[in-house]
């Protein structure tokens, strides 16, 4: 496939030339080549995307349509999505590196994101009445926040955008979407669904971008939301800069998610999970299972069924049917992931398999599936977001010892417990203090809510939660 480049940015319904000529080349981390280019957005950019957005909210009729009109717009967006899946997986897997199953299943969860908020109007009240004592009585309005910036991470633009974007949309919010620099084709294609959805003007206005334009769009005056994905780190920049005006935000942050395997778990229930749970995306994941507590005297044989399963994975070339596990998504990631498994070794962590770069994949940006054993909870591996294919094994002598280790971290995003049977599993799970968690399984529902304790965010996005996040309510007293 000839990946598209663009040369137009998505700003008040129409495609515009950009303030500069300044571009984002596209490195696949296939080969390292560079394979399209996107314009840049500047400042000037961002403000002409904020402003077009500030006249849709403030004058435009999207915001006064009912919720069932929205609707009809999100049910069109969705139809749109859904004729450029192919084309937008394909783009994702050349450009980030995801293998055909993982682009093609992120992009199927989009599909079931816009289909779930063209119908949330089905589900929630925007108005209700109430009464009080003294015979008060009055009506409940829930209204939308406003201009919502949204920005997202690369790796998986498409299905993080949907997320986002659905439901602010279903509240009436408009949008100045900002995509990573990494991978900004397949957004770029969801931009297209949008004018051909025909939404009004303004309502979503699409600007890629790096850090800086990020920034700039965060501490914009004329945005009233701001709604983010990324690493924890940055989720406290963009509390401290929005926070002199006292700016809504949302965060869906970082995570070092658990899985706790019990002494009785039946080996045969986990590992159907617990492998594509740790390294699905090549570990770039945000709700990944990379820490996995067992029993002190089952570790060897849990170690060892893990490593026949790794030995089962071909990494290679994502454009290859038969390859598990890409690249990651770009040098910089790789480098950074490969110092992890150096930390590991000198922390006294053992490498049961993996820990390099896969023999004959010099070029691209690769990394193979990496177990570590008897791992500590003190140990930086153990308490740090590496986001690639590197898991930790965490032995423990009791389960009071593994849920403490589970909840001993600052993330709270995922997680799961395998037990000899549901009841056993639920009674740790609801011990553990994080968003999602699996009872024997594992998974990512991303049209319920979706979000994390502690520093893994504020907030929850899907279903008719993360409707709730672009609302403001209002009390009206008759």
């Amino acid at each position: 496939m000839t990946i598209p480049s663009y040369d137009k940015l998505f700003i008040g319904g129409e495609w515009v030339t950009p303030a500069t000529d300044r571009k984002i080349e596209v490195v696949s981390p296939i080969d390292g080549t560079i394979i399209a280019t996107v314009p840049e957005a500047t400042e000037a950019d961002i403000d002409r995307a904020v402003a077009a957005a500030r006249t849709a909210f403030d004058e435009g009729p999207w915001p006064r349509m009912t919720p069932a009109e929205r609707a009809v717009y999100l049910k069109r967006i969705g139809d749109e999505v859904v004729k450029r899946i192919p084309a937008m997986a394909e783009a994702f897997t050349n450009e980030i590196g995801a293998p055909a199953a993982v682009s093609n299943a992120f992009h199927d969860n989009a599909r079931k994101m816009w289909g779930d908020s063209s119908t949330l109007h089905e589900r929630f009240e925007f108005e209700e009445e109430r009464t009080w004592e003294n015979g008060g009585q009055g009506k409940l309005v829930r209204e939308p926040v406003g201009v919502a910036a949204t920005i997202i991470p690369w790796n998986g633009p498409v299905a993080t955008a949907s997320l986002k974007i659905g439901p602010a949309l279903a509240a009436g919010c408009t949008v100045v979407f900002k995509p990573a620099p990494e991978g900004p084709v397949s957004v770029m294609m969801l931009a297209e669904a949008f004018e051909a959805a025909g939404l009004p003007a303004g309502v979503v206005n699409v600007v890629p971008a790096g850090r800086d334009a990020g920034q700039y769009l965060v501490e914009h005056p004329g945005v009233d939301k701001v709604s983010f994905t990324g690493s924890t780190a940055a989720g406290r920049k963009i509390m401290a800069a929005v926070a002199d005006r006292i700016g809504r935000v949302s965060l869906e942050l970082g995570g070092k998610s658990a899985a706790i395997i019990t002494e009785d778990a039946p080996l045969e229930n986990v590992m159907s999970t617990l492998v594509f749970g740790g390294l699905a995306n090549s570990g770039q994941v945000c709700a990944a299972l990379t820490r996995v507590l067992v029993p002190r005297d089952r570790q060897d044989e849990i170690v060892s069924a893990m490593v026949e399963a790794y030995r089962g994975i071909k990494v290679g070339d994502p454009r290859d049917e038969d390859v598990a596990l890409g690249p990651l998504a770009a040098e910089r990631q790789q480098q950074r992931v490969l110092e992890y498994i150096d930390i590991g070794k000198n922390e006294g962590a053992r490498v049961a398999i993996g820990g390099g770069v896969p023999e004959g994949l010099s070029e691209g940006f690769y990394v193979e599936p990496t177990i570590f054993a008897d791992v500590t909870r003190d140990m930086r591996i153990a308490k740090e977001e590496i986001f690639g294919p590197v898991i930790c094994v965490m032995p423990y002598d009791t389960i009071d010892e593994a849920v403490d280790i589970a909840n001993g971290t600052e993330y709270g995003l995922s997680g799961a417990v395998y037990a000899k049977d549901d009841a056993t599993a639920e009674s740790i799970a609801r011990r553990i203090r994080t968003g999602q968690i699996g009872v024997n399984n594992w998974d990512m529902c991303v049209t319920q809510p979706f979000g994390g304790y502690k520093q893994s965010g504020l907030g929850r996005e899907g279903n008719v939660e993360g409707l709730g996040a672009f609302l403001e309510t209002k009390l009206m007293m008759y």
